[in-house]
């Protein structure tokens, strides 16, 4: 028989407290979120649909975005034993400097469209937690706001080479006098991929308001009381180049950009240079015979050509071939610390995140940003004590396991043999 007795409310008291009430609507909004994932949900409650879905939306059937986010999935981790890791070491080296975390911000275009603080939020929280962060050529605060929002910390400037070649080597030269460390020289973007979300929600720069547009603002006034009351959106880093936004934006996809081009720009640039969007393995070995400091395995988070390669399923690879030349990075379907793990595991030396500090921007401005970061350090601590390494330099291949979901099928001896024979 169970002892039975009558309560005795010290007792109680004991083993119950209260949680104090959090007032801060934003904080408690905030912290509820456990995940990246949640904060997509709550950007995507605050944010109209043309903002949002430009931010989480890929080209054509985006189904090289669900792939990368799956490859992610497709990870078995093998965790050591009786290996006490109490505390973990989560800095590396990058480029010549240091970073607190295997991870920084990737540039993104229109960033003050997704919440007004844009560019500025996410400078702010990358100098706070110590790691670098990325300005567009497209983005909507200039390279002098950035360099003032994080005056300590590490800027790198992502370049689109224009039709218009000396638009883009004067920012070249802005970016190297307001003490930008990296270039970022991105290559995937001959053309505008086919973003067909924006084109059904009739999505413009600057947006253009239909009867559509009011319905949907309707539940989000904060979004366009925010939009109406702050400087207008524009290029700013660009706004004294002439031309209106559509022209800017078309003039930044140019299809004739080369080899001779990278020579021009390497030549301009004293710091640190990465290529952007590398794709295969003989394009990064050629790349390396052009003195570039770093790869960036990429298919520009899933936005341009649709099945493009997972970059992650790449990284093995492409570590055995050059990784004793080059710094490899990787981004695209980053949504948890363990996939920023699972990269550094397989060889990566850095990460950079896009849609993961976007939806947290959506979802609270710069402290919104902040609990991106948070989450993800959370996250990499975490999966770093599990698996009983203590540092960055600690993790290696035999930790991960990328499970197989696409095989690829190799051409027979007789197809090859018949397709040359034509």
């Amino acid at each position: 028989m169970v002892k039975r007795q009558i309560p005795n409310p010290n007792e109680i008291f004991d083993l119950l407290h209260f949680k104090k009430p959090d007032l801060n609507a934003k904080h408690r909004r905030l912290q509820s979120a456990q995940t990246i994932w949640d904060l997509r949900k709550i950007a995507k409650r605050r944010t109209p649909a043309a903002a949002f879905d430009y931010t989480d939306g890929a080209a054509e059937g985006e189904i090289s975005l669900r792939r990368a986010r799956q490859a992610f999935r497709d990870v078995e981790f093998h965790p050591d034993i009786l290996r006490p890791a109490p505390s973990v070491d989560t800095s590396c080296q990058i480029l010549g400097g240091p970073s607190a975390m295997p991870f920084g911000i990737a540039p993104t275009g229109f960033t003050r469209l997704m919440q007004t603080e844009g560019e500025i939020a996410g400078a702010g929280a990358a100098g706070a937690a110590g790691i670098p962060f990325t300005l567009s050529t497209l983005g909507t605060s200039s390279i002098e706001e950035v360099r003032a929002a994080n005056p300590h910390g590490r800027n790198w400037f992502q370049l689109y080479v224009m039709r218009k070649r000396e638009i883009s080597y004067g920012l070249v030269e802005r970016a190297e006098q307001a003490g930008f460390d990296t270039l970022m020289f991105t290559v995937d973007t001959p053309v505008a991929g086919a973003r067909l979300r924006d084109r059904r929600n009739g999505f413009s720069i600057p947006p253009q308001i239909t009867a559509g547009t009011v319905l949907n603002a309707i539940p989000r006034p904060w979004w366009w009381f925010d939009f109406l009351t702050t400087p207008k959106l524009e290029f700013a880093s660009l706004k004294s180049t002439g031309g209106t936004v559509g022209e800017l934006l078309d003039s930044a996809m140019d299809p004739t950009i080369s080899y001779e081009d990278l020579e021009v720009i390497r030549s301009m640039w004293s710091g640190k240079i990465v290529i952007k969007g590398v794709q295969n393995i003989p394009d990064a070995k050629r790349l390396l015979d052009h003195g570039v400091d770093g790869i960036i395995l990429s298919n520009h988070g899933g936005r341009q050509l649709d099945r493009a390669p997972v970059p992650f399923r790449l990284l093995p690879e492409l570590v055995r071939e050059v990784g004793s030349e080059a710094t490899i990075m990787i981004d695209t379907g980053i949504m948890n610390g363990a996939d920023i793990i699972a990269a550094v595991a397989l060889g990566a030396k850095f990460t950079i995140i896009g849609r993961a500090y976007l939806y947290g921007l959506m979802a609270g401005g710069r402290a919104g940003v902040d609990r991106t970061i948070e989450i993800l350090s959370e996250e990499i601590v975490r999966t770093m004590k599990l698996l009983g390494v203590s540092s960055i330099n600690e993790l290696e291949p035999r930790h991960v396991t990328q499970l197989t979901r696409l095989t690829p099928v190799r051409p027979t001896v007789k197809a090859a043999a018949d397709a040359l024979a034509r």
